[in-house]
């Protein structure tokens, strides 16, 4: 539903970056070469927890073609009594998580790099390192990690005032829960399980740094963020951040998994040794041992309500794996489980557990769809109870207008419950099942950002427009802005290129996460624009003669602004640019600002499922997706996140999972093993876009990126129960694990 009638805006518009990337001529960070680049590789711990005694890296310095080689001494050391935040990282855990200092926490975890001639020279040389450990006892898995007598990872956490595996504590308290549970008449308490899942790209993390003999570093990376790539590797490396520039190439894929760092400060002080450029590319085994995948987690969710259906009471208690570092994001658990709806006693509780797994990243709305997945589950078993309809149980208790949220905010216009009323009047919903076939729906939150964001805006000499931000573009940030840009100054949007700067060319952005580049770029874009068009104006009125008050622009063209301003043939863009030099020089403008009034997004979504009873096969058959975009700037690009979040819910709830060895390692590490859904365990996903405009938005926008995930774990979940009759409360949903619930319903 259109809200707005545009040229360009909502306009289904050519990517700009399609061609190359249909054509593989778009350049990605494995495809950067330099002369006289060596090649970089890392030694990685063969255990899950090990003291190092020491390393020993005499035999591979010497063999032959060998040029550098690092290890944790050479990585600036943070110490952990003194928290060093930057965002949302720390980087007391991020030293020890690019090189293993006092122990190996995790297998695969990096023990020390070499730089070398060859790719085979280097891998040669890492064995040749000779590293003395003292094997420690290891621990996998939550409930493992907090029995009282686990194997504690690090002596310096402390819970309760005891050592302890719990890192941190986060809570959010509205009302009086106690007495809201004794208002109630139908309470629901239910436990739940997810498994560790890898964000799958499909491009593996990778790096060329060169170090010149001045100290003068320039590193091309695949990241979700330039000014982080510089501002961290300045950080562990102690290389001011003004000698470094991070240029953004291509990325091919990120989802929360490329807002850290792994390569880039090894490779660094790889170079600074060697004198040389180092390339370094992780292998698909080295992203799925050593990467961050989104934490496994264990929750406990209580919800009360009257028998007409209205929610007064909501607990929840969520413990989410953070791996082998501080860090898991209780944040989005706690913080987003219950805030789609009005509830007005509620308490949410999250706890950061450590283990012997590699420290997670950021997973697209991390932590949201571990908190939704229990709430919504129960919300249906709710509605079950109640007699209800589970949409009508949703729409009667949700959010709106002045609804005061337990993590904080008190909502402003928000479209949530248009996306219920739309998912409740769709065809989708009212339409039969099958035989074996269950439908179920489940809805969703995710908090949405802002920040930090800088643009260029500049007129060439031909009267075209360059507009450069600082956000690598994933989600189709280039298009939307070209959409914008080309909007608000009434132009053709093919005249309008959009470049993504690098550190040096471009003012300090923050990274692309958190469902914000859109909602920044778009507000530092258009009040660029403005300027520009308020420089234009003023070209024209030199021109004219005439105060730059009495002339107007509209449709590409400068016009006087009424009568009295005198009658001038109009002056086009291209017209003025050509006259630039006469009337004024260069024809630009740039604004630099820490974006405010991101909006939270939310969603709704219908799943239908069939499931093979000999087989044990969830096969999901149809599924729609209900969300309120704000302003679909670029409607395909805002489909496509929609439907890409569908499709990695479908592989959560169903498919995918670490699996652990019994000697604490990954025993699935290659796409082969890892049970990501191709294109055949997938349906059409439909979408439908809501537009409930962002009013702290000069267009509208509220980020799209993450909420499309958060719904689908328990409308998967709450589909199967429709049709099996039976309710799991672990995931994933696999064939063996459903096999197994079937057998037992029969015995």
């Amino acid at each position: 539903m259109n809200v707005v009638s545009n040229k360009w805006i909502g306009q289904r518009t050519i990517r700009p970056d399609g061609a190359d990337k249909v054509t593989g001529r778009a350049a990605y960070a494995a495809d950067a070469t330099m002369p006289g680049m060596i090649w970089g590789k890392i030694l990685r711990s063969p255990h899950p927890h090990a003291r190092i005694r020491s390393i020993d890296t005499s035999k591979a310095e010497a063999l032959p073609g060998v040029k550098a080689v690092v290890t944790a001494k050479d990585i600036v050391d943070f110490p952990v009594d003194t928290p060093v935040p930057l965002g949302i990282q720390d980087m007391r855990w991020m030293c020890r998580n690019v090189m293993a200092r006092e122990k190996a926490l995790f297998h695969g975890h990096p023990v020390a790099a070499v730089a070398a001639t060859t790719e085979e020279i280097a891998a040669e040389a890492c064995r040749l390192i000779e590293v003395d450990y003292e094997v420690l006892p290891w621990v996998i898995e939550i409930e493992d990690a907090i029995r009282p007598d686990a194997p504690i990872l690090h002596d310096f956490l402390r819970f309760e005032g005891r050592p302890s595996n719990i890192a941190g504590k986060l809570e959010h308290r509205l009302g009086d829960v106690e007495a809201g549970f004794a208002e109630a008449d139908v309470v629901i308490e239910r436990s739940f399980a997810t498994r560790p899942v890898h964000q799958g790209y499909i491009e593996p993390h990778a790096c060329l740094v060169s170090v010149a003999p001045d100290g003068k570093t320039t590193i091309w990376s695949s990241s979700q963020g330039q000014f982080m790539v510089r501002a961290m590797t300045s950080l562990l490396t102690g290389i001011p951040q003004s000698d470094i520039r991070a240029i953004p190439a291509e990325i091919g894929g990120g989802f929360g998994g490329k807002t850290i760092i792994y390569l880039e400060p090894v490779a660094v002080m790889l170079s600074k040794k060697s004198g040389r450029p180092v390339k370094m590319v992780m292998t698909r085994e080295e992203v799925m041992r050593a990467t961050g995948p989104t934490s496994a987690s264990r929750s406990t969710v209580k919800i009360g309500a009257r028998r007409d259906g209205r929610i007064v009471a909501a607990q929840g208690t969520f413990y989410l794996q953070a791996g082998a570092l501080p860090g898991s994001p209780i944040r989005g658990a706690a913080g987003c489980a219950f805030a789609p709806y009005d509830i007005p006693n509620v308490h949410s509780v999250g706890y950061d557990v450590v283990s012997n797994r590699s420290k997670v990243a950021a997973y697209r709305a991390p932590g949201a769809p571990i908190g939704a997945y229990a709430v919504e589950c129960v919300l249906d078993e709710l509605a079950e109870a109640l007699g209800m309809d589970p949409l009508e149980l949703r729409l009667k208790n949700a959010a709106r207008q002045g609804t005061k949220a337990a993590h904080g905010p008190v909502y402003p216009r928000i479209g949530f419950a248009e996306t219920i009323e739309a998912a409740l009047a769709h065809p989708h919903y009212k339409a039969p099942l099958g035989k074996r076939q269950g439908r179920g729906v489940a809805c969703g939150f995710w908090f949405n950002a802002g920040g930090e964001s800088s643009a260029q805006v500049n007129v060439t000499e031909d009267g075209n427009v360059v507009v450069t931000t600082g956000h690598p573009d994933i989600g189709g940030s280039r298009a939307s802005i070209a959409n914008i840009t080309a909007e608000l100054l009434g132009i053709d949007y093919r005249r309008v290129s959009v470049l993504i700067g690098d550190t040096a060319t471009i003012g300090y952005s923050n990274l692309t996460g958190g469902s914000r580049v859109l909602f920044a770029s778009a507000t530092v874009v258009t009040q660029s624009v403005e300027k520009v068009i308020t420089q234009l104006r003023e070209r024209a009125a030199k021109i004219w003669g005439i105060d730059p008050d009495a002339v107007k622009w509209e449709d590409g063209q400068a016009l006087p602004a009424g009568d009295n301003a005198g009658r001038f043939p109009p002056l086009t863009l291209k017209q003025l640019a050509a006259k630039a030099s006469e009337t004024g020089g260069p024809i630009g403008a740039g604004v630099q600002l820490n974006t405010t009034g991101a909006e939270g997004g939310f969603a709704t979504h219908i799943c239908d499922v069939e499931v093979d009873p000999e087989l044990g096969i969830v096969r999901v058959v149809r599924y729609t997706a209900f969300q309120d975009a704000g302003r679909a700037i670029h409607p395909g690009y805002v489909e496509g996140q929609m439907q890409g979040g569908v499709a990695q819910g479908i592989g959560w709830a169903l498919s995918e999972e670490y699996v652990y060895d019994r000697q604490g390692r990954v025993d699935n590490a290659s796409f082969l093993d890892y049970r990501m859904p191709v294109c055949s365990d997938l349906p059409m996903i439909d979408t439908v876009i809501i537009e409930v405009p962002n009013p702290k938005h000069p267009q509208g926008v509220r980020g799209v990126g993450e909420v499309p995930i958060v719904p689908p774990l328990a409308a998967i979940s709450n589909a199967v129960y429709n049709a099996l009759g039976r309710r799991f409360y672990s995931l994933p949903m696999s064939p063996p694990k459903v096999l197994a619930t079937l057998e037992g319903a029969a015995a």
